[in-house]
Formats: structure tokens, sequence, C-alpha cells
């Protein structure tokens, strides 16, 4: 007997049609998005795609994988770190000093995960935060202040449209940051449903039972460590490129808290949730100020209880219910009109 979801249909189309429809829907409102905004506007999306690539190399580790993270904000300042010096001190192209932030931090979480294998849970998540903590004074202090510079910082110029495009600078950055975006959410796609990826949900399911399996778990944590780093230094690169500006301040250990508040809301163990963790990053203090000036973060904190207590696993769990919930009640519409249709003989075969 058919299930009520696969032949639950709306106006006309079925559940798959809606889904492509709808991400049809999104595509074009991205696109339209800087044309229709002003500057700055344009410049919080892009922001917002920025964090959500972020929050996506942390929920491939936590999420996915079951590591607990609270230092992904210093691979964010690595890679934010090796695009400043590239474009300021060597005057390396913005577009490629991407893939080398991506690398770096490819081979620093590698590194980083693999003394890290001998913790699990929250002796991990205290080790990260060591991370975290310590990153910052290192870019501002010691031998590498004559690169970094120190306290100071250093400012980038933002790269201009090319090809003599009519665009503004945060249009064509925020256009740069769309297709980079997808191009990372489409490889992690691939990625968690290819055999690794099913090797790395195994893992965070149960260790034993994926060791028993055959999966050289100590390697396969270490991957995904290096990978989970590499998103977020990638998403480090296209922050600072966008921001113009870097200092060792901006990367203290409420960014990582904050990359671990996004996905949760956004939703653990799920793609889409990354980017509307990125969007409650970058929208919801504002919002939260607006409403409060006296105390923002008082009312940002009663967001997040709210979000919590009505959407306990994020907004993505929390659509995908409503999305069964309208599959359910149409398909059960639809096999009530089928069973009246075809008669009472053939509703006994089918059952």
């Amino acid at each position: 007997m058919p299930s009520a979801v696969s032949s639950a249909t709306l106006w006309g189309l079925r559940a798959p049609s809606w889904k492509k429809l709808s991400m049809a829907t999104v595509g074009v409102v991205a696109v339209v998005v800087p044309l229709v905004s002003s500057d700055y506007r344009t410049f919080q999306f892009t922001l917002a795609l920025v964090y959500a690539i972020a929050i996506l190399g942390l929920n491939i580790l936590t999420g996915y994988n079951g590591q607990f993270s609270l230092g992904h904000g210093a691979f964010y300042a690595v890679g934010a770190y090796t695009v400043a010096i590239m474009m300021a001190r060597w005057s390396v192209p913005y577009y490629l000093t991407l893939p080398v932030a991506g690398l770096v931090c490819l081979v620093i979480g590698f590194l980083f995960g693999l003394p890290a294998l001998r913790l699990e849970g929250l002796y991990l998540a205290v080790a990260t935060l060591g991370l975290a903590i310590a990153v910052p004074q290192i870019l501002k202090y010691g031998r590498l202040e004559r690169w970094t510079g120190g306290v100071q910082g250093i400012v980038i110029l933002k790269p201009e449209s090319p090809f003599g495009l009519p665009l503004s600078q945060d249009q064509w950055l925020y256009f740069f940051t769309l297709a980079v975006t997808v191009a990372v959410f489409i490889a992690v796609r691939n990625l968690l449903r290819s055999r690794s990826g099913r090797a790395i949900v195994a893992i965070r399911d149960h260790h034993v039972a994926a060791q028993a399996m055959g999966i050289n778990t100590a390697l396969v944590k270490s991957l995904t460590f290096a990978v989970s780093a590499c998103c977020t230094g990638i998403a480090g690169a296209l922050g600072a490129t966008v921001v113009q500006f870097v200092a060792p301040d901006s990367f203290n250990i409420f960014l990582s808290i904050s990359f671990l508040v996004g996905m949760v809301v956004g939703g653990l163990a799920s793609i889409s949730g990354a980017v509307y963790g990125g969007l409650f990053l970058q929208f919801v203090p504002n919002v939260a100020e607006q409403i409060s000036k006296a105390a923002p973060w008082a009312v940002y904190g009663l967001f997040l209880i709210g979000f919590m207590y009505f959407m306990p696993g994020g907004i993505s769990g929390a659509l995908g219910r409503v999305w069964e919930g309208i599959n359910r009640r149409w398909g059960s519409k639809d096999l009530h009109r089928a069973s009246i249709a075809t008669g009472p003989s053939t509703r006994v075969r089918d059952e």
C-alpha cells in the first residue's frame, strides 16, 4: 500500500515537486536580495552566508560526528588572518586566498584532532575552549605580531566587481560569497551521502559498533575535525574580506559560543539548519537591540529560551515536522479519494 507521504498532492503537485519548487524559489530570492536592498542590508546578508558556512563546519563535527567543540572561533580567526596577510602583505588576489585559508585550517584541524582523539564529550569541549582562548592571544603578542599587526590588526581593501559588472562592492561580494556557500554546501552534502559520510554518522551513533564494522574511527574522527576546520576557515576568509578588517579581539570566545548557538537554533545534523542559524546570528541580535537598547542581551536570551522551548529540534526540525504534517494530511485525503474511486475490492487487495 503506498504511503500517505509519497502520494501526497497539493494543488496537483506531489511532495518532491513542492520541494524542488521551494528550492528554486529560495534560489531566486537569494539572487534578487542584493538587487533590491541597500548596501548595508546586502552586507548583513553576506555575513549571514559567512556564518552559515562556519556553522555548517561545526555541524559536521558535532551534529554528524558527535564531537563537541567550543573552539571553532579559532579556526575562523586563522582563516581570516591567512587572507588578511596574503592580501595586505603579499597583494594576493582575494579569490586565490580562499583555498589557501581552507588548506591551512584543514592541516591545523587534522593536527589538533590527532591528540584530541584521547578526549571525548565535555573533555574535548574544554580542550577546544582552550584553543579558542589561546589563539587571539597568540595573534596579539609574540613573534607573529609583525605579521598579524598585533592589537591594531590588519586593514583589507574591499575588492571591486570584475569584468566591468554594474555591481557595487557589497553586491559583488554578496554574489561571490553566495557562490562559495553553494559550492561548500553541495560538497558537504555529497560527502555526508558518501561512504565516508556514513562512517562519520556511524561513529556518532555507536562508536563500538563502528569499530566492529571495520571503520578506522581514529582516522575518520581526525579527518572529520580537519574538514570541519576547513569549512570554518573558509568562512573566516570570506568574513575578513567582507568586513575589511581583522583584529585579535574580534575572535574572542563569544564567537565560538555564537557558532554553537547558531548550530543548535538552526538544527543539529541538518545542512539547511546552518542557513537558519546564520540568519539568526546576524539578525536576531539587531532585533533585540531595537526592542531594548538598555538590555539587548536580556532580550536575546529570551529569544534563545523561546526558540529552545518551542523548537527543541531547531528551526529545521520544526519546519520538517510541519512539512510531514502537510504530507500526512494531504496524503490521507488522496488515499481517501482513491479508495472511493476504485471501490471496496481494490481497498481489500491493497490492504
